[in-house]
């Protein structure tokens, strides 16, 4: 997972501080969501093209949308393509504007 220089420090902090099992879920995911996306990235693919399915792929503990949101929200700020996936998340549910959609909102209508 290639994290931006600036932001390794942030990213081990965040680490180090979710060693229980549901936030060292959030950080197994994530760095396997951004390695098997990197690998689709130097073979031309574009986030837009295959963030969704890798997104599932990525999942082998069986996350919770809350932890997916934590995840996106993480690769945002430090990842070297986090700017991109957080557009095309927040894309997804039709939101174009700061920040990263918690998908785990619930809302009835």
């Amino acid at each position: 997972m290639k994290i931006k220089p600036d932001m390794k420090d942030k990213f081990q902090e965040g680490r180090n501080a979710n060693k229980d099992p549901y936030g060292n879920a959030v950080y197994e995911y994530l760095i396997r969501y951004a390695d098997m996306m990197e690998k689709r990235i130097a073979a031309g693919e574009s986030i837009v093209d295959m963030a969704e399915k890798t997104s599932h792929d990525a999942d082998i503990e069986g996350i919770t949308g809350f932890q997916y949101g934590c995840a996106v929200n993480i690769l945002s700020q430090v990842w070297e393509h986090g700017e991109e996936l957080r557009a095309w998340h927040n894309s997804q549910y039709g939101y174009k504007g700061e920040g990263t959609v918690n998908p785990a909102i619930l809302r009835i209508g």
